[in-house]
């Protein structure tokens, strides 16, 4: 079985209930693929033809295309969590930008994931740039956030990447791999984690790798898999690529073989169908 192409939409602290309803106005009126289902949990090693997708279209474990449905998550500010999740068609999920790596307690502000599970938000992003970078969040504190969402029955979407001073020094796997590793070394299931690859440089700058770069990354990430986690994880988990990506260069990074889908902050209709 193949990798389900995957795009998400993560909308920073942006928005305000009329600009987030528009959002989802329009996701529910766009003209997307009628594949779609619906899901209330994640679905990435083993399933049937999902619920809860959008686009067909999927890669084997060689790259090849195998059509089936895209899977759609959107992450909008805490706040519009229950907005989002109430207002969405069926077949698109929403995800947390955030979760704490405690299931209750005196944390304030922070929020658990089986508080998120219990108000039906099925995923959650951890280690994003600017939590790493602005929130001086660890490695090693991702990956307990990562554990604490698994282990409460969300997916994950795990972001790496590198800083441009990083890349210049020829340090972009290894960075990326130490990443990774804190989180492998919490847990050996990938089976509910999809992979950000984002590099730091190229966020929100309107720079973005070359296609050949992002390939060469996310072949590499793919090979850290197989060698650390397992061959399984390395051929079922979907990497995906996220900086800078819009309708203009999503089509092209679609066709690498090692891309398994997007996560964007603009034009998420447009690159849902990247493949269609």
């Amino acid at each position: 079985m193949g990798r389900q192409f995957f795009v998400g939409g993560n909308f920073k602290m942006n928005g305000t209930i009329k600009s987030i309803q528009g959002i989802i106005h329009q996701l529910n009126d766009a003209k997307l693929d009628p594949n779609t289902g619906t899901s209330s949990t994640p679905r990435l090693f083993t399933h049937p033809d999902p619920p809860g997708s959008v686009v067909r279209s999927e890669k084997n474990s060689q790259g090849a295309e195998d059509p089936r449905p895209t899977e759609v998550i959107i992450a909008p500010p805490a706040l519009y969590l229950l907005l989002a999740r109430e207002h969405l068609r069926k077949g698109i999920e929403v995800a947390a930008q955030n979760v704490f790596d405690k299931p209750n307690g005196a944390f304030t502000g922070e929020i658990s994931a089986e508080q998120l599970k219990d108000s039906g938000i099925t995923w959650t992003l951890t280690g994003h740039s600017e939590r790493r970078v602005i929130m001086g969040e660890q490695d090693s504190f991702i990956a307990s956030k990562t554990q604490a969402a698994l282990d409460g029955g969300l997916g994950v979407i795990l972001c790496v990447g590198e800083t441009l001073e990083q890349r210049e020094g020829n340090k972009t796997i290894d960075v990326v791999t130490t990443q990774l590793k804190a989180v492998a070394e919490r847990t050996k299931d990938w089976s509910k984690i999809v992979v950000a690859y984002e590099p730091v440089w190229a966020i929100g700058t309107g720079k973005v790798a070359t296609t050949e770069q992002a390939q060469e990354v996310h072949a590499e990430i793919r090979k850290w898999l197989s060698s650390t986690i397992s061959q399984e994880a390395s051929d079922k988990t979907r990497i995906i690529y996220g900086g800078s990506v819009s309708e203009k260069n999503c089509k092209e990074l679609a066709k690498q073989s090692d891309i398994d889908g997007f996560l964007v902050g603009g034009a998420i209709v447009d690159i849902i169908n990247a493949r269609s």
